[in-house]
């Protein structure tokens, strides 16, 4: 299967709501490797890494978020995978 890696920030009402401990939830039950942070910008910012199907189902989700989030916008880089982590997290 093919690996790629997907740098997301999602922009929206996203601070506050638990978006960053869905997105870590969600990630590690997909397999994914990479990390998710909340940015000063009140935007949240994660970078996911893992086979195709899993990454582009994970970016998927970002769009709409958990349900007390509000996505207004999604930005998103594929680039390609770098293996350099080895699990998902919440960075501060």
């Amino acid at each position: 299967m093919e690996k790629i890696r997907a740098h997301v920030v999602v922009r929206g009402r996203v601070q506050g709501v638990y978006f960053r401990a869905e997105t870590r939830d969600r990630a590690r039950q997909l397999g994914l490797t990479g990390w998710v942070k909340n940015r000063p910008d009140r935007a949240v910012e994660a970078v996911f890494e893992g086979e195709k199907g899993a990454v582009e189902e994970m970016v998927s989700w970002c769009r709409q978020g958990p349900p007390l989030a509000e996505v207004d916008g999604l930005e998103v880089e594929w680039t390609s995978y770098t293996g350099e982590f080895a699990d998902f997290k919440i960075v501060f």
